[in-house]
C-alpha cells in the first residue's frame, strides 16, 4: 500500500515483500528503567529488543508462508536466507566467531552479563522458533526490520523520543502559531523519577527547576519558593504598582527572558515618569530598565533561571 519512487522499486518490494519494522521511543524506555543511554546495559537491552522484534517478525512471516506461501523468489534465496537466520540466532546466544557462517566481521552478540535474563531468554526462544518454522515453511518476507529515523511517526504516536535516539533535550521550546512559545518537558521524566522513589514534591521541584516557574509571584501556596531578587515583594518595595506586576506576569509567558518581559509596554509613560525615568531612559533597552530599578546582572540571571528554568 506504500508509494515508491520508481516502478522497479515498487515491483521488487511486491516480489520480496520487504518490511521495515523498527524502534520508536527507545530513548524514553531506557530512561524509564533507569539505564544510561550510552552504557553496556543499554547496548545489551537495545540489541535484545531489536533481536526479539526481528525474530518474532520472522516467526510470524513463516506462519504466513505456511498459509499463503513464501515470497516469490524465496526458493532462489533459501540457502542464504536460512544462513542469515542462523547467524541472527547465534548472535542472540552470543556464540563464538568461528560458529558464524560466511561472515568476515564478527557481530556484536547480546551480552548475558548486561541483559535482563528473561528478556534474553525470550529472544533466544524466539529465534529457535523462527528458524524451526522457516525450515518448514520458508518466509513470506525477505526482510522484516530496519533502523530508520522515525521523527514524524514518533510525534504522531506521542512518543517522548524518536527511533533509537536519546532525548536531545529534556526541555523543548515550541513556537506557537499565534505567537509566543511553549516549553515542554519530556513526559517520561515524571514517571522515571517516580519509579526511582522520588516523592511528588521532589518531582515537582525537579520539573520546575528544568522548566521554570514562569512567575515572580511570592504566593507560597502556588510555588515552593519565591523568585530570587526580582519578585512581587521587591518590585512593590521599589514602588511598582500591583497593576504593573500583573502585567509583568502576563508578559512573562510570551517571552523567554525577563529582560524582554520587563519593558516600557507594561505601563504608560506617565507612570514611568512618576517613578523617575527620564525620556532618554525610557528609550534604553530592557536590561537597562531593570538596572534602573537597582537589579544587578547577577540578580537578573538568577531570577531568569527561576522563571525560565535551566
Amino acid at each position: 500500500m506504500a508509494h515508491y519512487p520508481s516502478p522497479r522499486i515498487a515491483q521488487r518490494s511486491y516480489e520480496f515483500r520487504t518490511l521495515g519494522l523498527g524502534f520508536a521511543n527507545l530513548g524514553a524506555t531506557l530512561m524509564l528503567i533507569g539505564v544510561p543511554y550510552d552504557s553496556p546495559e543499554s547496548i545489551a537491552i537495545s540489541g535484545c529488543l531489536a533481536s526479539l522484534l526481528t525474530s518474532e517478525a520472522y516467526s510470524t512471516s513463516a506462519l504466513m508462508a505456511k498459509q499463503f506461501g513464501p515470497f516469490k523468489y524465496y526458493e532462489q534465496n533459501k540457502e542464504d536466507m536460512l544462513r542469515v537466520i542462523r547467524n541472527h540466532r547465534r548472535a542472540a546466544y552470543n556464540n563464538g566467531y568461528e560458529e558464524y557462517e560466511g561472515l568476515s566481521i564478527k557481530p556484536l552478540g547480546i551480552s548475558s552479563q548486561y541483559c535482563p535474563p528473561k528478556l534474553l531468554q525470550s529472544a533466544r526462544n524466539s529465534w529457535d522458533n523462527a528458524l524451526e518454522l522457516g525450515n518448514k515453511y520458508g518466509y513470506r518476507n525477505a526482510q522484516v526490520t530496519v533502523i530508520p529515523p522515525t521523527g514524524t511517526i514518533s510525534l504522531v504516536m506521542d512518543c517522548d523520543t524518536t527511533g533509537i535516539e536519546p532525548d536531545y533535550a529534556i526541555v523543548k521550546s515550541k513556537k506557537l502559531a499565534g505567537g509566543g512559545s511553549l516549553k515542554i518537558i519530556n513526559n517520561s521524566i515524571k514517571n522515571a523519577l517516580a519509579s526511582f522513589g522520588y516523592s511528588a514534591e521532589q518531582i515537582f521541584d525537579i520539573e520546575k527547576y528544568a522548566l521554570g516557574y514562569i512567575t515572580v509571584c511570592n504566593d507560597d501556596n502556588k510555588i515552593l519558593e519565591k523568585c530570587p531578587y526580582i519578585n512581587s515583594n521587591s518590585l512593590s518595595e521599589k514602588g511598582l504598582s500591583s497593576e504593573f506586576i500583573s502585567n509583568l506576569e502576563l508578559q512573562l509567558r510570551k517571552v523567554d527572558d525577563i529582560r524582554s518581559a520587563f519593558n516600557n509596554n507594561l505601563t504608560d509613560d506617565n507612570y514611568l515618569v512618576s517613578l523617575g525615568l527620564t525620556k532618554d531612559m525610557r528609550r534604553q533597552n530592557n536590561a537597562r530598565l531593570l538596572s534602573f530599578f537597582g537589579y544587578s546582572d547577577d540578580e537578573i540571571d538568577s531570577a531568569n533561571e527561576f522563571i525560565y528554568g535551566t
